[in-house]
């Protein structure tokens, strides 16, 4: 076909990706859509794909994708006249060990959360579904009986069949060269066969994604790497409606194909591709059979498929997978430019997501914004960090690597460390500190006695460092606690029109003058929550904006992108600026008045002020704030002088019992407190109104924002969900999140956030709960709860105000 001069979409790469978003643009939204594919369709690495399609994921927007890529598969065949290979086999998941036993009944949890239906079944049962198996070593197996396979290039193929019969365009052979750009948005692609000039540009590359990205100045991390897995010939006995296999503790999977076997691995030490361009003719395309690095696959594979000795093998595939720094895939709208979108980096479960990816991204460049929440695969969760292709190249391998590990709560990435640190980095480890990393920050998330070592030891129970976080809880409750929050992002916005641009994203009335400073959301069309931070207001034209660390990238997206036309309001991010030293606790203000002549009593400087101050010489921004539950301040420093002022304030402390306090501290206290957690307990699915933040919205104002009307239809109905907390009768219950809500007996929801809160002694969750007809607290109080946590039903107590004040604490003034 001859390139068009005009589309409405331009869709960049012909795998199953782009295909997918190219049929539901064409068939959801009639669009005008052209798909440039520079090669053949499925030439990638679509067409050599193992085929494997699970949907469970630990998202319940993620699950709900891959579900729908699985009744997609089911039905398009009638559609486009084309078969997809789709078969229905169910998935086993086998476990060897009791660590990987727990990950299973807490996945079941999950799966019940999620209104999927999962069992745990026996050896024995497993022998019977699979006699070929040894299972001489399983401790029990995980069925997903609505798993299945399909075949890539099938799937492909119907799909880019269905997007033509809707009027979308393929144009083959056609190679992307550069982009025409002007203020900020794609006004052409440069290609091979021509100029055409489009309104959106959607990037589904492949491999090839990153690189095309770089063209038009957009990051895209992924990493490839070489992905092997082996044919067979026929399989004696095998059936042929034989489950699909997942072997993770010895890091193969199998799949029935035509009488024999598809196997392959995860391995710990995987081979990257390249980290510079991959070829453009790389064309249907594998490397060498590495026989000597699949040995490890093969050793396993014959242990658990004893017959497979008697094998012949028709074939290895030995093809590059595009993988990711987390193991999640990369979709959205890119935050370089407005009009640029991306789906790539899969990490071998693009078979699995492909229907569905290509459906939110077919909404999501259509509405301008995500259909749900889908933070765990927004582009907007790397940031410049992500551009170094070497860090990224290594961070992916580790990611790989773990991609059949057990899934420890709390686990953290090693590679690629130490990347960013703040000035208290020493300090910090001289006092026994073990880190963790948030977006390249080293960060604090705990310290260790004097003669232990500061090192996590991860178990599915309770991990090492329990008490010692017990022990930093009850310091900032009971005396006073410093933390080292340098990571935060922080912008500053400027101009004439400021204050009419942030009153506009903002949902909260944050304009209340110079000295103010309020916590807010900000919204989306559907009332839902894209941002929870705190803006500062400096001056009458000057707004300092502090929010979480993993969300820089977005949040500074979100404000930038929707700071009207013709304002005179510039956003910039001054992050590396300034260093943050949080001091909270019950004797904090005298700690801080000891080391300030600044007037910081209740009159002078109360809740929700903005003061700047002196400390050790350098002017400081003091917000009193608090995200824990007690007195405190928010000390935001030039990064320079940080440790000056760290260590003014641990010395005047020390006469008041400070202690240095870290990130898991704070996740105990904010539970307590019911403070929420952007990302878990609030997301862009929830309305302020839902989570209980409805007193936060300025609805009773004339003034207009972002999402006020879908806000107001909420606020004038009955809710149909409600965040509650809850407690466990049981106090040896470790709750991690995903644990179902029973309401007299019912599902009713499940837990968004789950810990333990030292000062009341109990484990602590959040989660909605659920009625179509309306919940309201008479009658989410009316009932008995329990929660469902690894498969194990628990008695539970519901919370409707802070377990902080139930454990007769307040905030001291």
């Amino acid at each position: 076909m001859t390139l068009p001069s005009h589309a409405q979409y331009v869709v960049i790469g012909g795998g199953i990706i782009g295909c997918s978003t190219a049929y539901h643009l064409a068939r959801g939204h009639k669009a005008d859509v052209v798909l440039l594919e520079q090669n053949k369709l499925t030439s990638g690495s679509t067409w050599h794909a193992a085929g494997l399609v699970g949907q469970l994921r630990s998202s319940a927007s993620i699950t709900q994708v891959l579900k729908y890529s699985v009744d997609l598969y089911k039905r398009l065949d009638e559609e486009t006249g084309l078969a997809t290979g789709w078969k229905m086999t169910g998935c086993l998941r086998l476990a060897t060990n009791e660590d990987r036993w727990t990950e299973f009944k807490r996945l079941a949890t999950t799966a019940q959360s999620f209104g999927m239906e999962m069992h745990l079944v026996s050896p024995d049962e497993v022998k019977k579904m699979w006699p070929l198996m040894d299972v001489s070593d399983l401790v029990g197996a995980s069925w997903l009986p609505t798993d299945g396979q399909a075949s890539p290039s099938d799937i492909a193929q119907s799909l880019a069949k269905g997007a033509r019969m809707h009027g979308a365009k393929i144009v083959e052979g056609c190679r992307v060269e550069g982009f025409d750009i002007k203020d900020g948005r794609v006004t052409a692609i440069r290609t091979s066969q021509g100029v055409i000039a489009c309104e959106t540009v959607i990037n589904c590359g492949g491999q090839w994604a990153r690189q095309i990205g770089a063209l038009a100045g957009v990051s895209v991390p992924l990493q490839p790497v070489k992905h092997q897995y082996i044919i067979t010939e026929k399989v004696e006995g095998l059936s042929p409606d034989a489950a699909t296999l997942r072997d993770p503790d010895r890091r193969t999977y199998f799949k029935e194909e035509v009488g024999g076997l598809v196997f392959g691995g995860y391995e710990p030490n995987p081979i990257p591709w390249t980290t510079g361009d991959v070829p453009g003719d790389f064309e249907f395309q594998l490397f060498e059979d590495d026989w000597d690095h699949f040995e490890q696959h093969m050793g396993e594979a014959l242990a658990r498929v004893p017959a497979l000795a008697k094998t012949g093998i028709k074939k290895m595939i030995n093809g590059p997978e595009s993988f990711t720094p987390d193991g999640n895939f990369i979709l959205g709208q890119a935050p370089e430019l407005k009009n640029f979108y991306v789906g790539a980096g899969f990490n071998a479960f693009g078979i699995a997501s492909g229907g569905g990816a290509g459906w939110v991204l077919a909404e999501w460049a259509a509405k301008g914004e995500a259909p749900m929440d889908l933070w765990v695969v927004d582009i907007r969760r790397f940031s410049d960090l992500h551009k170094d292709r070497a860090w990224t190249c290594e961070r992916t391998l580790e990611a790989y690597g773990k991609h059949y590990t057990v899934a420890f709560p709390h686990e953290e990435y090693q590679s690629g460390r130490p990347r960013i640190v703040s000035p208290l980095y020493e300090r910090l480890k001289g006092l026994n500190a073990c880190f963790g990393s948030k977006l390249g920050w080293e960060r604090p998330n705990w310290f260790a006695p004097a003669g232990v070592e500061p090192k996590d030891v991860y178990s599915m129970g309770r991990q090492n460092w329990f008490a010692s976080v017990g022990e930093e809880h009850r310091a900032v409750r009971e005396r006073a606690g410093l933390f080292d929050q340098s990571s935060f992002a922080k912008y500053e916005l400027k101009g004439r029109d400021a204050a009419e641009a942030i009153s506009f994203i903002a949902a909260n009335r944050v304009a209340r003058g110079p000295g103010k400073l309020t916590y807010t959301q900000m919204l989306n069309s559907r009332g839902g929550i894209e941002c929870d931070l705190t803006v500062a207001q400096l001056a009458e034209d000057h707004f300092y904006i502090v929010t979480g660390t993993g969300f820089r990238t977005h949040d500074f997206a979100w404000i930038r992108e929707h700071i009207r036309p013709g304002l005179d309001a510039a956003l910039t991010d001054v992050t590396e600026q300034w260093g943050t030293l949080s001091l909270m606790g019950p004797a904090s203000r005298a700690i801080l008045a000891a080391v300030t002549d600044g007037d910081v009593g209740n009159a002078a400087f109360p809740f929700g002020a903005v003061r700047e101050i002196t400390i050790a010489g350098s002017r400081v921004r003091a917000l009193r704030v608090t995200y824990v539950g007690e007195l405190g301040w928010e000390l935001h420093v030039p990064i320079s002088a940080t440790g000056a002022v760290f260590d003014a304030l641990m010395a005047a402390g020390a006469a008041h019992g400070i202690a240095p306090a870290g990130y898991r501290a704070i996740e105990s206290l904010r539970l307590e407190k019911g403070y929420r957690a952007w990302g878990a307990d609030i997301t862009p699915n929830d309305s302020p109104f839902h989570a209980g933040l409805g007193w936060a919205v300025k609805l009773k104002s004339n003034e207009d924002f972002i999402g006020r009307a879908a806000t107001e239809a909420i606020a004038s109905r009955p809710l149909v969900k409600m965040l509650a907390g809850f407690t466990t009768e049981r106090e040896d219950v470790v709750l991690a999140g995903r644990e179902t809500i029973l309401r007299d007996g019912q599902f009713a929801g499940y837990l968004t956030s789950g810990g333990y809160g030292y000062t009341i002694g109990r484990p602590i969750g959040y989660g909605y709960v659920r009625n179509p007809a309306g919940v309201d607290e008479r009658n989410l109080t009316d009932a008995s709860y329990e929660l469902v946590v690894a498969n194990d039903v628990v008695k539970a107590h519901i919370h409707l105000r802070p377990l902080h004040d139930s454990a007769g604490l307040r905030i001291k003034s």
